[in-house]
């Protein structure tokens, strides 16, 4: 996204001042309350939505907010709007330890099949920033309008401390041994990654809006970074999934969440969208080329960060496992008609990796440039995976 400098800036928008200290965080108004936001003097309170863990609070913004906006504690931090992008899309949060640094918001290049889910509006990445009660932003530029924060507090589920990567976890138990040990036999496909299912992250099934849809067939697999922050915890994990299936259902209007399955920088594998992670559901991750496609994102922003070795390892075994069942070529290449996205005008079929990276169907930064240059060697031993296990 290109930043301009400040003399040409049309716009811009504050709503935190007061950069040495904040006053006490507005208390939270507990659950039942109707979900959204309301102001009281400066401080914007998240609402609890009665049927998750959740609390959110989405905020016009508009030429004429000043003055200090505290809030009630929040983890999570979008913008959505209607028309062009704005040039400046910067924010900074306060917590326990002061005010961050400024961070630049990148565009969401995600989005389903035109038409098919949701009330389009333009909109950030969710960003992860950790426990905040303040926010400020810094948003410029002319053409954008009904620009709104969003804020997100993902709460806190008993089970988001548990060792949910424990052995056997979302997974099938191997069969048990008996007397007369039989000899191993080698599977006959690539077998199926372990996967950390919805309930262990949380989802609320009555947040999703319909039901899900399924492609026929498997051509691709798309690679993501979800550009939402590198230092979270393994504990976080569950309450971002949260925040952003949160984010995508209600601020986006999307069915569920975007992505079929997420990755972490521990490498454990999270299944994303509903309607069953062995099916090709149709995700909401890669405009234009939804239809025919499985998207894997991993959490993180690997711009300037290198994706750790145990999440390049998962979305190989993640990426075997799925193309060997439906007897595709990891290394190679495929023809993909586009249903409509901003690089590929719909109807126009375009040549392409088998599993790629975001930035080859939309005009997107998608998965950052050090996870983009570990696709080639994702693509290779994710074949020797499909080699060695031969064909189911």
């Amino acid at each position: 996204m290109r930043i301009s400098g400040l003399a040409s800036l049309a716009t811009a928008v504050t709503l935190t001042t007061g950069l040495l200290a904040l006053p006490p965080a507005v208390a939270d108004p507990g659950p039942g309350a109707r979900e959204g936001a309301r102001a009281e003097g400066s401080a914007i309170l998240l609402r609890a939505d009665p049927r998750s863990p959740v609390s959110a609070a989405e905020v016009p913004v508009t030429d004429a907010t000043d003055g200090p906006r505290r809030t009630s504690p929040y983890s999570m931090l979008g913008l959505t709007w209607r028309g062009t992008d704005p040039t400046t899309l910067r924010f900074r949060s306060h917590g326990r330890d002061g005010w961050s640094s400024w961070r630049t918001a990148e565009v969401l290049e995600d989005g389903p099949t035109p038409g098919t889910e949701g009330n389009p509006r333009r909109a950030t990445q969710p960003v992860w920033v950790g426990p905040s009660n303040g926010v400020q932003l810094d948003v410029r530029g002319s053409g954008h309008r009904g620009l709104r924060l969003v804020l997100i507090d993902p709460g806190v589920l008993a089970t988001d401390d548990d060792d949910v990567a424990a052995p056997g976890a979302g997974a099938k138990q191997p069969a048990m041994r008996t007397a007369a040990r039989k000899p191993r036999t080698r599977p006959k496909s690539s077998p199926q990654p372990r996967l950390l299912t919805r309930p262990q992250w949380g989802a609320d099934e009555r947040l999703r809006n319909g039901r899900p849809t399924y492609n026929t067939g498997l051509r691709q697999v798309h690679v993501h970074h979800t550009a939402s922050g590198n230092d979270y915890t393994r504990a976080d994990v569950p309450a971002i999934l949260r925040g952003m299936y949160r984010y995508h259902t209600k601020s986006l209007g999307w069915f569920d969440l975007g992505y079929n399955f997420v990755v972490d920088r521990f490498g454990r594998t999270w299944v994303g969208r509903s309607g069953g992670p062995t099916r090709l559901v149709r995700g909401a991750h890669t405009l234009g080329f939804n239809h025919s496609s499985v998207g894997i994102a991993v959490l993180g922003n690997f711009e300037r960060t290198r994706p750790s070795r145990r999440a390049v390892t998962a979305v190989v075994r993640l990426a075997a496992w799925k193309l060997d069942r439906h007897h595709r070529d990891a290394s190679g290449r495929v023809a993909v008609r586009s249903e409509g996205s901003d690089r590929y005008r719909a109807g126009k079929r375009v040549r392409l990796f088998v599993v790629d990276g975001h930035r080859d169907t939309n005009q997107t930064a998608c998965p950052g440039e050090l996870l983009y240059d570990r696709l080639p060697g994702i693509r290779r031993r994710a074949q020797w995976r499909v080699d060695h296990y031969g064909r189911g």
